[in-house]
């Protein structure tokens, strides 16, 4: 992907390219930033959320989504504290917003198409 945008490339820890469609496209990855969508949590916390999990499999996730600047962490006491990084999350959502025209035109036909259903069934009965 030679030319990609900053905001579905950047260079991560290790040279290695994060792209963040990959990282989001995991689904526990999602569900993690959901969570920190509602504030910060320990990642003792966020291992909690996901029983079936293991630790080191949380602590693989976290870093995967910390190296693509979704998430950050800060050490307090003996814990990391995981925040989620709203600016990586606005420049996906800028990049989005090119097709977003499709997405309300199909939407918009989908509604007109429904409505014309419903008006048929209603003058059928």
């Amino acid at each position: 992907m030679t030319g990609a945008n900053p905001a579905i490339r950047k260079r991560a820890g290790g040279g290695k390219a994060a792209d963040v469609f990959t990282v989001l496209a995991e689904p526990t990855r999602r569900e993690m930033l959901s969570i920190l969508a509602q504030g910060e949590r320990s990642a003792g916390e966020l291992a909690g959320a996901f029983p079936r999990l293991t630790q080191p499999a949380v602590s693989r996730h976290l870093r995967i989504l910390r190296e693509a600047g979704l998430v950050e962490a800060r050490p307090q006491a003996q814990q990391r504290i995981y925040t989620l990084r709203p600016e990586r999350l606005r420049e996906l959502d800028q990049w989005l917003s090119v097709y977003r025209q499709f997405w309300s035109d199909r939407l918009d036909s989908l509604e007109r198409h429904l409505d014309k259903r419903r008006a048929a069934s209603r003058g059928g009965r």
